[in-house]
């Protein structure tokens, strides 16, 4: 039998029997456990729910999405994900915070699909760490062109074969982002905002015009790497990622900021990101208004 240790969330003999056996209340407790400001009836109250994608030891990675609620049949679909890196904990705590905002305008006029946390075994180890059960950083398994030749030599070269940055042993090996990938073709997302700290910057790949600044975050560009999620959706498949790098993962910004990064990101999406029609089959699914001359013009 496995045995837990509270608080922790330690699993001695069975960690994915256990896992794929544990409530959503469960897992809010847990994360409650590790996350600042965040509560397990808040983590409750955001309708967090299994998606069907699991992570190496089993555990679900849960989503929430909000559809829109324009009754014209178009809007802009968002994805936003927290956690790729488990010890950057203000990533997921931040995206269970702008969750209380989603059905509020102009959140509201948006089709969200939010997965706050996205590496729940590198975040729920005894000490937290960016990279996943295999000691994969996952923000560096995505199938970027090249990837089997220029991701083990930019790791080698570039970073000294650090193993926080140890791409895998091919793209996409691993659960946690095969199934982020299979989620951008189900959701088809506009933009994909992907939180991160501790680097305090904005960067961004993809061809809308840039974001400059969201509250006191200014724009700087850290990089492209190989593997990485930017680089991957941005510059190869052409849908813009926004990298919100918070300036702390363990201490979260003031409430002023965390909301006024959230309302520039808002503006950023409203100006730069046009709506389109939601698909028969996101509309059937979700209950999601749809114009009737789209009515089978595509699925999802």
């Amino acid at each position: 039998m496995a045995a837990i240790f509270a608080g922790f969330g330690i699993l001695v003999a069975s960690p994915s029997a256990f896992a794929a056996a544990t409530p959503v209340n469960d897992w809010c407790k847990r994360i409650a456990n590790r996350l600042p400001g965040v509560s397990t009836s808040s983590c409750l109250r955001e309708g967090l729910a299994p998606s069907g994608g699991k992570s190496l030891q089993g555990f679900p990675i849960l989503t929430h999405r909000f559809v829109p609620t324009g009754r014209d049949g178009r809007a802009v679909r968002i994805m936003l994900l927290g956690g790729i890196h488990g010890d950057e904990l203000t990533a997921s705590a931040i995206v269970l915070q702008w969750m209380q905002w989603m059905q509020s305008a102009p959140a509201q006029q948006f089709y969200w699909d939010v997965m706050p946390l996205v590496n729940p075994d590198g975040m729920l180890a005894a000490k937290p760490k960016r990279v996943n059960a295999h000691g994969v950083d996952l923000n560096r398994n995505f199938p970027t062109p090249g990837w089997q030749q220029d991701a083990p030599r930019y790791w080698a070269k570039q970073t000294g074969s650090d193993p926080r940055r140890f791409p895998g042993t091919a793209p996409l090996s691993e659960p946690e982002t095969r199934w982020i990938n299979e989620e951008m073709e189900r959701f088809k997302p506009q933009v994909i905002i992907s939180v991160h700290a501790p680097f305090g910057v904005l960067d961004f790949d993809g061809p809308a015009p840039k974001p400059h600044q969201f509250g006191r975050l200014l724009f700087n560009p850290v990089g492209v790497y190989p593997g990485s999620l930017g680089n991957y959706s941005g510059v190869h498949k052409n849908v813009p990622v926004i990298t919100i790098e918070l300036p702390n993962a363990r201490t979260m910004p003031s409430d002023a900021e965390v909301r006024r990064i959230w309302q520039d990101m808002l503006s950023w999406i409203q100006r730069n990101v046009p709506k389109q029609e939601i698909t028969t089959a996101a509309a059937q699914e979700f209950g999601v208004p749809h114009s009737s001359e789209n009515v089978g013009a595509a699925t999802r």
